[in-house]
């Protein structure tokens, strides 16, 4: 008897981290796993949630916190999306235009070695600059403009007062610099390169450096598809857990950066996407590659667990900034987007190792360190916050009333 075939349709953005989909299909992962998979290139996050939302494809290659949004109501068209299985931890940059960055710590290697500095020197050089700052970002509910917010908020930079912040999609954040439409832009990677390749920008700050292991991109299904097909879930699942870990194997960036070179998929040449891949990024243009560690992780240290807790973190910076309301009620549904649940049940049978809680204190971990686990033994890595700070999802409210007082460095 031939095995069932399942078409499952994934709409993505040009970026680095839609790196597990792409492979899931390219390298047959995918295919072994019973799934005909269709990629759907789009350019925006809008048009992908919207895709999404109205059923034109399962599943989505999408920013964390947008997926807590659309199910919050923040997002236009209310729908409860689910993220069972996240793609990738980091990978973003904040670059700022070689006219701003000149007024920074002159050492780019320093500023991403220092946040802390450099958000009090990024802060300094707003007042210095000939307007106030237009950063891009790619969706008001993206990792990376709540990562900027955090990093400069920390400075005493007001992000709605004191910067201008324009909603651009990943693929135009280049030419609206060279345009000087914006004076810089936080995105996914290889953006950022580019944007240094052409000696447009500098990048500044790096999502790595300020949370170890912060949440990126999940995918994001629509939470009556995923009830109404387990199995088709599963075995999704299953194809995506081993085309992170082959991305995640750097004896197969090269071939990696190959395949996304490819004008349908990110479309840019092999060496602008090598460097997140690979950690060695160069923060301006002639200068030798910075190594950073943990820039871009899509499956080693469980990174594709759907920390309940991470969602919550995601919810708490949501509340910080005025997009929505705290409620028991917000805060529940909130975290009930990441599900452990449907990772544990898809991938009980794989042997990966997973953790044995849903939730953990974010920002705690300093060295890696074993934790309890079903399966094979399990290690966590650092996921200090650059602030020191840490984050308890059974209390919310305290970490909210201390957002604003600086940490002891």
């Amino acid at each position: 008897m031939s095995r069932i075939v399942t078409p499952v349709s994934v709409a993505f953005l040009p970026l680095t981290d839609s790196a597990p989909l792409i492979v899931a299909r390219e390298k047959g992962f995918a295919a072994e796993a019973g799934i005909e998979l269709f990629l759907h290139k789009t350019t925006s996050w809008a048009t992908l949630r919207d895709m999404l939302v109205y059923g034109q494809v399962q599943a989505a290659h999408m920013l964390a916190p947008l997926a807590i949004a659309v199910t919050l109501g923040l997002s236009q068209h209310p729908a409860a999306l689910s993220a069972p299985f996240k793609l990738n931890l980091n990978g973003s940059a904040l670059s700022m235009s070689t006219e701003f960055a000149a007024a920074l710590d002159p050492d780019p290697a320093k500023r991403i070695a220092d946040p802390v500095g450099a958000a009090h020197d990024f802060a300094a050089a707003i007042g210095l600059h000939r307007r106030k700052p237009v950063i891009g970002v790619v969706h008001r509910y993206s990792s990376h403009a709540l990562m900027l917010r955090y990093w400069a908020g920390f400075a005493g930079v007001d992000p709605d007062r004191d910067l201008a912040l324009r909603v651009l999609p990943p693929s135009l954040m280049v030419e609206a610099m060279r345009s000087g439409e914006i004076d810089g832009f936080t995105a996914g990677e290889p953006w950022s390169s580019v944007a240094v390749a052409a000696g447009l920008a500098e990048i500044v700050a790096v999502g790595s450096r300020i949370w170890r292991r912060g949440v990126e991109k999940v995918l994001a299904m629509r939470t009556d598809w995923m009830d109404d097909n387990p199995d088709t879930v599963d075995r999704l699942i299953v194809a995506m857990a081993r085309a992170a870990a082959w991305c995640d194997d750097p004896a197969n960036h090269a071939e990696l950066a190959a395949l996304l070179e490819q004008p349908a998929y990110v479309g840019q040449p092999a060496p602008a996407i090598l460097p997140a891949l690979a950690g060695r990024i160069m923060l301006r243009r002639g200068a030798a590659p910075v190594e950073i560690d943990d820039f871009l992780i899509f499956a080693r240290e469980a990174a594709n667990f759907p920390w309940r807790s991470q969602a919550l973190w995601i919810y708490s910076q949501l509340v910080r900034w005025g997009m929505v309301a705290a409620s028991e009620d917000a805060e529940r549904r909130a975290a009930d987007v990441f599900r452990s649940d449907i990772y544990r049940r898809a991938l009980a049978k794989s042997g990966l190792p997973m953790p044995g809680a849903s939730m953990k204190v974010e920002g705690a971990i300093g060295a890696p360190i074993g934790v309890g686990s079903h399966g094979a033994t399990l290690t966590l890595g650092p996921d200090r916050f650059f602030d020191g700070r840490i984050f308890d999802p059974q209390n919310i409210g305290a970490y909210l009333t201390e957002a604003d007082t600086p940490a002891v460095e």
